[in-house]
């Protein structure tokens, strides 16, 4: 019994570990695959928005506290590092890593703040705090430069190597390495995060809050919790697009971008970590596969969501398991 039992809980490891490292050889040979420059910096833009999908999916999807204000997180972590690195002359890493800390503790402040608040009621507060944010950015033109923006932002330092050529993060293939790389690895945290006591936890205060208080959970620190790492990933994926695009305007962080991170969520699977990485390659790369269509592009694209919304309310993640329950005979509600 007890060797049946190591078989069964080593299987799932083993299936995730070779995940991953289909993954990795994918991130190798995307760049590859695509030579031009057009897809590279798509290719970054995916990286990106992967990381805004699943550090969002962390508080919908795991802890079921509707964010709305994922986009001023991502502002926040791209205002900082820049300005810690043009006014103050901070190295680019520790700047980064100031940008991704302050995002966090503003979700966590956030939190702590509408705390008692669920459902309607935080998606307002938090987008509230997005329009906020997005005022500040836009208005204190003594720090931001407002709507003049930002300009001249460095791309991340070289790295060098002892006796290898130094990596050059101005090569767009190297600075996609560098960002699907962090968003892997982001991955990978959260993903261990979920399938810990800590994810179990969360998800008892994502189906009954009252329930989880009475077994002696404190929903109200690890809500916190939950707002602070995703928070946090988001202030990361700010730092990495203020670097990568060069110039910082704060119509970038406008409420309708937290829109977007949330359809790609819903599009992916909610709750389920994988499905908003798909969401969002498919929803950054499927406007510019209808760019040739012209304006009926936008209606290509919203009748899409609309129709995954109704009839495939569990995304992508969902129809594959649909898939697969035909094509094997499981159950179509089996990992």
């Amino acid at each position: 019994m007890k060797m049946s039992e190591g078989r069964r809980s080593s299987g799932p490891i083993a299936w995730r570990g070779l995940g991953f490292l289909v993954a990795a050889a994918v991130i190798a040979l995307l760049p590859l695959v695509f030579p031009d420059s057009y897809w590279r910096t798509n290719l970054i833009v995916c990286a990106i928005n992967v990381m805004l999908a699943i550090g969002l999916d962390f508080v919908l999807g795991f802890a079921g506290q509707l964010n709305l204000g994922q986009s001023a997180f991502y502002g926040i972590g791209a205002y900082v590092s820049t300005l810690l690195i043009m006014r103050l002359g901070l190295p680019f890493w520790a700047a980064f890593a100031c940008g991704t800390a302050a995002a966090g503790a503003a979700g966590m402040a956030l939190s702590l703040f509408a705390a008692r608040l669920r459902g309607h009621y935080l998606a307002i507060a938090s987008l509230g705090f997005a329009v906020i944010t997005y005022q500040i950015l836009l208005n204190w033109i003594g720090l931001t430069q407002g709507p003049l923006g930002i300009y001249g932002i460095a791309p991340p330092p070289s790295i060098k190597l002892p006796g290898l050529p130094a990596i050059d993060f101005t090569d767009l293939a190297n600075l996609f390495y560098l960002t699907a790389g962090f968003a892997l690895a982001t991955y990978w945290l959260l993903d261990q995060l979920v399938r810990s006591p800590i994810g179990e936890t969360l998800t008892a205060i994502r189906e009954d809050e009252v329930s989880a208080a009475s077994l002696g959970i404190d929903c109200r620190a690890w809500k916190v919790f939950a707002f602070g790492i995703g928070s946090a990933v988001a202030g990361a994926a700010g730092g990495f697009y203020a670097s990568f695009v060069g110039t910082l305007v704060p119509d970038a962080f406008f409420i309708t971008e937290s829109f977007t991170i949330v359809a790609m969520v819903i599009v992916g699977g909610m709750g389920t970590l994988g499905g908003p990485v798909f969401g969002a390659i498919l929803l950054t790369v499927l406007p510019e596969l209808l760019r040739g269509i012209g304006d009926l592009r936008l209606i290509v694209y919203g009748a899409t969501l609309t129709l995954v919304v109704l009839f495939m309310p569990g995304g992508l993640v969902q129809a594959w398991r649909l898939i697969r329950a035909k094509l094997t005979g499981a159950p179509a509600y089996a990992r």
